[in-house]
């Protein structure tokens, strides 16, 4: 009797298939975490890409010329320009929209005129939607066109380059360097 119960041949088998059993359960629970972490990985890359396509975009551009509006045939004291959408573009809200105005030597951000959507000539320092837009339509979408006036904080003189960067809250800026001409006129061409 004792001969029997000393035997342990019949207990391999469990136990190879218990090890069996355990590795296979292990193996299953690895390969869903790895595939959990390949389609976490593969979702946010996707997110990204559509928003640094988003945001390297220009939703707008500038349709004509740019303008600069003299003051006694010596000095510009505004910029005027019109922005449409370019093709394909997404809506810009302008009442969310920053100017940056930049020569050599200065480099100042340009508010929204109190008023935004006006017919008068904003302040130093502003800008405002001079037409296209609604007092309370600000949205660029379609086929709209806004005239936009900018009044720098400084004066530009003959043959000064400057820039003037559109920030709109999404998508990518659209920069306007331009060079005041040899002669200032009351309406000059900007190149």
């Amino acid at each position: 009797m004792q001969k029997i119960m000393n035997r342990d041949e019949g207990f391999t088998g469990l136990e190879a298939a218990i090890v069996l059993i355990a590795f296979v359960v292990v193996a299953a629970v690895f390969s869903y975490v790895v595939l959990g972490a390949g389609f976490f990985t593969t979702q946010k890359s996707q997110e990204v890409i559509y928003t640094g396509v988003e945001m390297a975009s220009s939703s707008m551009e500038v349709i004509g010329d740019v303008y600069g509006l003299g003051t006694g045939g010596t000095t510009v004291t505004n910029i005027r320009f019109t922005l449409g959408l370019a093709a394909g573009g997404s809506p810009v809200d302008f009442s969310t929209v920053q100017m940056v105005f930049a020569t050599s030597d200065n480099v100042d951000i340009l508010n929204q005129s109190p008023t935004l959507v006006t017919t008068t000539t904003p302040g130093t320092g502003n800008w405002s939607i001079f037409e296209g837009a609604g007092e309370n339509d600000m949205l660029l979408e379609g086929e709209d066109k806004f005239t936009i006036l900018a009044t720098p904080k400084i004066a530009l003189v003959t043959n000064q380059e400057f820039n003037l960067e559109v920030r709109p809250s999404t998508g990518a800026a659209i920069g306007l360097k331009r060079t005041i001409p040899a002669k200032i006129s009351a309406v000059n061409l900007l190149y």
